[in-house]
């Protein structure tokens, strides 16, 4: 079965909040890149973790756009993704986001059982989010530990292809919700930003490989922390890292049909650097290494390589 992309949705989305605003107060207060970027799921933070901020150029009173588009690759996978926020009043964001994950090395499944992978199969998956802040200000009390406290949720549909009998043998469902709570604090006494995000889900491998697991893995929730740190080199300029934990799990599941390690699942993280050149522009390039992604097709070598991603923000 063919799944319709959503990009109609995206642009209606987009053309909404800039039609509203006027392009959303262009020329707002927000310092460069204390908004953010985008990350693969579509919401404001680092690359692969959500922090407090709201996505968008917009301050308090104003709605705001973005919109980016991200391609990482890895030594035996690739990932693209774009996607579409709005922020409202500096205080809820809604977020859409498709990602498109090249599975081709899952065609060596079929070594193991007649699952029916389809050489070069993609996995596709459409992630809804929503952001709430709750308390505090990352940026504007900076002369106070108190972070910016937001509460949020990610909806996700994967679209597996023919990869979809190899999640009916997992027992991984093919939908999930992230649910998320993250701590933001800007320094600006000592360009720092800091965030924390304590997550709670049963997806594996972000959700490219469904939710939960049959016995004896793990299908329920488990909380998983993402930390991230960036310091400002210049109002320009950021570099940092972050590393977000992971559940594990279908392991346990693959050691029980013998395959031992061979679905064994790392935590993620990764070193960056975003660059505004201007207000509404920011690039995003990073070193990743999202550990072994089913390493037992693999030759369970480490999936490291390259993030870049582009935003634009009104």
């Amino acid at each position: 079965m063919k799944h319709r992309h959503p990009p109609t949705l995206l642009a209606t989305l987009a053309i909404w909040a800039m039609a509203t605003t006027g392009l959303a107060h262009a020329d707002t207060g927000k310092l460069l890149l204390t908004g953010g970027v985008s990350t693969i799921a579509g919401s404001a933070g680092g690359g692969i973790t959500p922090w407090a901020v709201i996505g968008s150029n917009a301050t308090e009173g104003e709605i705001g756009v973005s919109a980016y588009a991200t391609r990482a690759a890895t030594r035996d996978y690739g990932l693209n993704g774009y996607g579409v926020a709005v922020g409202w009043h500096d205080r809820v964001e809604l977020s859409l986001a498709r990602q498109d994950f090249d599975a081709s090395p899952a065609v060596a499944l079929n070594g193991i059982a007649p699952f029916g992978v389809a050489p070069g199969q993609h996995i596709k998956m459409d992630v809804l989010g929503l952001k709430v802040k709750v308390a505090g200000e990352a940026v504007l009390d900076a002369d106070n530990w108190m972070p910016q406290i937001a509460v949020g949720l990610e909806h996700k549909q994967v679209h597996p292809g023919s990869i979809g009998s190899v999640l009916d043998f997992l027992g991984a469902k093919t939908s999930g919700t992230d649910l998320y709570v993250s701590a933001t604090k800007l320094l600006l006494d000592k360009s720092l930003l800091l965030n924390g995000t304590l997550r709670s889900t049963n997806a594996n491998q972000n959700g490219l490989l469904g939710f939960g697991s049959a016995a004896p893995g793990k299908n329920s929730r488990s909380l998983q922390p993402e930390f991230s740190v960036a310091y400002l080199i210049n109002k320009h300029v950021a570099v940092g890292a972050e590393y977000r934990f992971k559940p594990n799990n279908l392991q346990a599941l693959g050691a029980a049909v013998g395959l031992g390690a061979a679905l064994r699942e790392d935590d993620w993280k990764d070193l960056f650097v975003a660059w505004a050149p201007s207000k509404n522009l920011s690039l995003t390039l990073a070193y990743v290494d999202l550990g072994r992604i089913v390493p037992g097709i693999t030759g369970h070598r480490r999936q490291t390589g390259y993030y870049l991603s582009a935003q634009v923000a009104f």
